[in-house]
Formats: structure tokens, sequence, C-alpha cells
């Protein structure tokens, strides 16, 4: 099989699945997933119609073992297993999403609904405060960067600076909403 880009970027991904069975590598179904979804393909069926009608290219592309490409029903259960952050993370690697000099960055602080556990008779759970984010997304482009998960015992105003210092970024402009425009902003 070819060593194409997309498929470096997926390379370090675990496989979960038993190697008995197995036809396709997990990194082409990943591949050919991304590829069907960024050219404009929503659900499985229409993945698997759109490696249908590309299955001559595909082949050329990826050259596959046996010139078999897989459906969308394995593309799906190899989907099932894989850990989204870390896909998302390739992903963000290899499309390079980072904010461009004279872009707009738009910067909001979310609570995760559901995501506190109250102190409660069960104990096997054990309370804890609600999760959470930062998020950042850039305005021009319509992309969401990586979230940045505030610390328990602070707040998002205290972490905004964290978290634009994070991201390192020079000739990005920043939009905020109310709450980070207070007066008395933690250094």
């Amino acid at each position: 099989m070819s060593q194409l880009a997309i498929m470096e970027t997926f390379k370090a991904l675990p496989d979960p699945r038993r190697s008995a069975g197995q036809r396709h590598q997990q990194t082409l179904c990943l591949a050919l997933f991304t590829l069907a979804v960024t050219a404009g393909n929503h659900g499985f069926l229409a993945i698997g119609d759109w490696i249908k009608a590309y299955s001559d290219e595909l082949l050329e592309l990826f050259k596959p073992p046996k010139d078999r490409l897989p459906s969308y029903s394995t593309i799906r259960r190899v989907l099932l297993n894989v850990d989204y952050q870390d896909y998302a993370a390739c992903l963000a690697r290899f499309f390079a999403v980072q904010p461009l000099a004279g872009e707009t960055v738009a910067v909001d602080g979310k609570v995760l609904r559901g995501s506190y556990e109250v102190i409660s008779d069960d104990p096997r759970v054990e309370s804890h405060p609600a999760i959470m984010l930062v998020s950042a997304y850039i305005v021009e482009r319509g992309l969401i960067l990586e979230p940045y998960e505030v610390d328990s015992k602070t707040n998002e105003i205290t972490a905004l600076p964290a978290f634009i210092k994070q991201m390192a970024l020079k000739g990005v402009v920043f939009a905020f909403d109310a709450i980070s425009t207070q007066k008395k902003q933690p250094k």
C-alpha cells in the first residue's frame, strides 16, 4: 500500500480490533471516511455510494492489498472503536488547523451540561464539579480548535490568559463575550 500523507496521519492511532479476520487496515478505513466526509457525504450509505462511484480512482490512489476497498459497514465498525479525541487531533495535524494572521478567533467558555455529579448515596460514584471548557472558533473558515479544559478550582475568566498563551498566536484578532471584558482581568 502506498504511503500517502493521510495514511501516515492515522498510523499512530491504536487499532483495538482483533487481528483475526481483519481484511482492511484501520488507516485505510479512516482515510476513506475522512475523504468521503470532506467530499460532502453525510451518513454511511452515502459514504458507501461515494466509495463505489470512485472505486477505480481510490484503488489506484491507495493500492490496497488484494485490490479491495472496505465497505461502509467496515468503516462504521472501525469508527465505533476509534477514540474520537485522538482522531480529531490527527485531523487537526493533517489539515494544519491553525489560525492565520489577520483571522478572527472567537473564544467562549461553556460548562458541559450534566457533567457534574453531586454527592449521592451511591458509594461507587465520586462527586465532582462540572466540566468547563474554553473553545475557540476560527470565524473566517468556520473551524473549531481543540477545546481547553478549565481547572475545576478556577473559572473561564482566569483560564482565558492561559488558553491564549498556550495558543501562542501572533497577528490574530480575538473576540470575547461580555464576561471576558471585565476591568480587572487576572494576569
